[in-house]
């Protein structure tokens, strides 16, 4: 299981963060010269659990209405922004900037 002080510590990592079931922001830690804000990341542990759950329905359907498997469960989720972007599984992500994004570290850090 990973830690927001194991996950702050990636190269490239602006910010690392615990959020709810519900998205609510249990934990985080951002980098000295980040703007990451603590509002930012509730926000974000927020929108990260609603397109979860989108995924997840959409997976789920997609499977019944075709008989294909193997798309459910949804395990992660990446948003990419303008300037960051969020990589997520389960109730952990953490926020890079997109110049300086390694998916397969964060993925493998947040145990996916």
């Amino acid at each position: 299981m990973p830690s927001v002080d194991a996950l702050i510590e990636l190269e490239g990592v602006e910010g690392a963060f615990k959020f709810s079931p519900k998205g609510e922001l249990i934990e985080f830690k951002v980098g000295p010269d980040s703007d990451l804000t603590e509002s930012v990341l509730d926000l974000l542990g927020h929108l990260c659990v609603a397109n979860m759950s989108i995924a997840t329905m959409q997976a789920r359907g997609w499977e019944t209405m075709t008989g294909m498997k193997g798309f459910y469960p949804i395990n992660g989720f990446t948003l990419v922004g303008f300037a960051w972007t969020a990589v997520t599984s389960d109730e952990y992500g953490v926020v890079m900037p997109n110049g300086n994004v390694d998916y397969e570290a964060a993925y493998a850090a947040l145990g996916t």
